[in-house]
């Protein structure tokens, strides 16, 4: 089966590219760099042609506001449009848990802009709604970090391993076409309990009435709910 992942050459891009090909499937990366650009549509035709399935985890350059909205929104539909030409079978979206639940982020909202775009373009799809990745907690604590200090909300945080997310998406871009869907991390840890795991030589101080890159949170908001499938990798593993 072709499956084409757009934004193939990335973290979790180019890891489920060589499962698909483990499992015996045609992957495609494709990216700016193999000439295939879903912003400006250069490159999608010719990759899409055949394509059964395609896989999206392209990522917005800017996180502003407006910038992002305009990626997403802009990348989706041109995604949407060549697939039904093409003809394809299965849109396969990795998307973020939370999207539909804080839409103080102006990510988070173009996030759940493009699930609306999926949803209603008639094309069989899957969103996957991943929590965090291990991978960017040092990011997470940059971010966070004043004079020295890293001020971190009262909420929880389920990290999951970018290769576990790579893993579920070879799953699913191999089955049928599951609908929205959510993947966590199997543990929960108070955000000052992580990245002083991961970061012990960091102080971390909790604020009551913190913010998340700047958007409020409830205990829960990054946390998968029923139903969702829990990955394998915990903290320890990750760490080793």
């Amino acid at each position: 089966m072709k499956i084409v992942v757009i934004g193939g050459s990335g973290l979790i891009g180019s890891k489920l590219v060589d499962l698909l090909k483990e499992r015996g499937h045609e992957a495609v990366p494709a990216s700016p760099s193999t000439g295939v650009n879903s912003v400006t549509g250069e490159g999608l035709a010719d990759a899409l042609q055949g394509a059964h399935v395609v896989v999206d985890v392209t990522n917005s350059p800017s996180f502003e506001d407006g910038p992002v909205l305009e990626f997403f929104e802009t990348s989706t539909r041109n995604l949407l449009d060549a697939e039904a030409a093409a003809g394809v079978r299965h849109h396969v979206a990795l998307s973020i848990v939370g999207t539909d639940q804080l839409p103080e982020s102006g990510y988070l909202r173009a996030k759940h802009a493009q699930e609306r775009l999926i949803t209603a373009s008639g094309i069989p799809y899957s969103i996957v709604r991943a929590t965090q990745f291990f991978e960017f907690v040092g990011a997470i604590a940059e971010g966070s970090t004043v004079d020295g200090v890293v001020h971190v909300p009262a909420a929880l945080i389920q990290p999951v391993a970018a290769a576990d997310v790579s893993a579920f998406l070879a799953e699913v871009a191999s089955g049928e076409p599951r609908g929205t869907v959510e993947l966590g991390g199997p543990e929960r840890f108070s955000f000052a309990e992580l990245i002083s795991a991961v970061l012990p030589d960091r102080k971390v101080v909790v604020e009551p009435d913190g913010r998340y890159f700047g958007t409020p949170l409830k205990e829960d908001s990054l946390t998968t709910g029923p139903g969702a499938t829990l990955a394998g990798t915990r903290l320890v593993d990750w760490q080793r």
